[in-house]
């Protein structure tokens, strides 16, 4: 088992990596769509995708290991982000755009959840 002051490294170790890809993808995909929160929006589609596949693998190769501190929770952790997403769709419902902060909110989670079943799903066969 991993002791804690190690688990913290780990975490801390994967954040880096994931904090910096994801502001180079929204910022890369701006200029590409009619708004930032999509660009937002893709990044943590794709990060729940991993992140399911991660949770498979781990389950099959047994415990939470530090591989799995370190890709799953520190760098795809830190490569999605809640409170950008809470904070764009807060945005929208003050600019007066109440149905687009809706589809943000239900595309977000559902589009989510579907990345999330496909990843494990595909960590999973075999």
């Amino acid at each position: 088992m991993v002791g804690s002051g190690s688990e913290a490294v780990l975490v801390a170790l994967g954040a880096i990596p994931g904090a910096w890809l994801r502001l180079r993808l929204v910022n890369h995909l701006q200029p590409m769509l009619p708004r930032k929160h999509w660009g937002t929006f893709a990044v943590n589609v794709i990060a729940c995708f991993f992140l399911g596949l991660v949770l498979a693998l781990v389950e099959r190769c047994g415990p939470m290991t530090g591989l799995g501190l370190l890709i799953g929770v520190g760098f795809l952790g830190s490569l999605s982000t809640f409170s950008t997403f809470v904070m764009e769709v807060l945005n929208e419902l003050r600019a007066g755009q109440a149905l687009l902060a809706l589809v943000l909110m239900f595309a977000s989670l559902l589009m989510g959840l579907v990345a999330a079943a496909a990843g494990y799903g595909l960590g999973s066969y075999g």
